[in-house]
């Protein structure tokens, strides 16, 4: 089957950005800033988490692995897109085609569930706080944050074997600008094209609606939790600490129904195109801006390290 593969096609031409001939410059343009204003944003988290001791500590650590993975993610994609929008040679080879594929996904699905762990954090910050230190030890973080990884890891493994054992006899052009599942399903022939796509659309749908449906419940005792304070303290101090994540989870997963609970039928080259950047490009450009203006403290430690590095006699 694999040998059917590289026989019939070797590589693959991207043809997602080829409805915007005149605007290819400015996409690049625009990319390349959103991605380096990405980078900067998660390394900027990073660095602050790391350098300051009072946020050492489980929420903030989650946070800093959450940005690791976002970077890996637009790492995977962005580069090569930026570099088709100034080519004229949009071809990818078999291998590259699904190792992206498989970084992609890892990374991708690697976000999502330490986005569930930080709702479980906030959930037993809030509602046990009795036994946040036992529950929340370095070891039992460590523990979700490997699980996280391994998690990603498996789900890049399966839905990229499924897809590259397909056999593709031509034409060999996606219609993305990133080797996504959907497009290649379409150049894919034989008899269980069809069986792969339920397969793969199964399982993906499921992590994530599992994954968003675990967050839900961690805010649905959130909330029940605070019912019961006698004044809006608990609110203020619940809301402080959970808004920013809240919020990232919102954007995060809004843009995901997007790509994987869209309907069937006919879909423009440019919508398919549109669609994607919203997810590739947009979600994490949004997600270190949001971590930043949204937590109050993080934010005023990243004041206190930029104001003692420009002006470090007045600090």
């Amino acid at each position: 089957m694999q040998g059917a593969n590289h026989s019939a096609v070797t590589e693959f031409i991207f043809i997602g950005f080829s409805t915007f001939p005149r605007l290819q410059l400015m996409f690049f343009l625009l990319f390349l800033l959103m991605y380096l204003f990405t980078l900067l944003g998660n390394l900027l988290i990073m660095a602050t988490i790391w350098s300051e001791r009072s946020l050492h500590t489980p929420m903030y650590l989650f946070l800093c692995t959450l940005s690791i993975s976002e970077i890996l993610y637009t790492l995977a994609i962005i580069p090569r897109m930026l570099s088709d929008l100034l080519s004229t040679h949009h071809s990818i080879s078999f291998l590259a085609c699904s190792c992206q594929m498989f970084f992609s996904f890892t990374f991708g699905f690697t976000h999502s569930f330490l986005l569930t762990v930080m709702g479980y954090d906030r959930y037993v910050a809030i509602c046990q706080p009795l036994h946040y230190n036992v529950l929340m030890s370095p070891h039992g973080c460590a523990c979700l944050v490997a699980w996280s990884w391994v998690g990603g890891s498996i789900m890049g493994t399966v839905v990229t074997t499924a897809i590259f054992n397909l056999t593709f006899c031509g034409p060999n052009e996606i219609h993305h600008f990133v080797c996504h599942v959907t497009p290649l399903l379409q150049l894919a022939c034989g008899t269980n094209v069809l069986l792969v796509a339920k397969g793969v659309g199964l399982v993906c749908i499921s992590a994530l609606l599992g994954c968003f449906l675990l967050i839900l419940l961690s805010y649905a005792f959130i909330v029940t939790s605070l019912w019961w304070f006698p004044s809006g303290e608990g609110w203020h101090k619940a809301f402080s600490t959970c808004a920013s994540h809240l919020t990232v989870v919102i954007v995060h997963y809004g843009f995901a129904s997007v790509i994987y609970l869209k309907t069937k039928g006919p879909q423009s080259l440019e919508g398919d195109t549109l669609m994607g950047i919203t997810y590739t490009v947009l979600t994490p450009f949004l997600s270190p801006i949001i971590f930043s203006l949204r937590n109050k403290e993080l934010k005023t430690t990243m004041k206190k390290t930029l104001l003692s590095k420009l002006y470090p006699e007045k600090i």
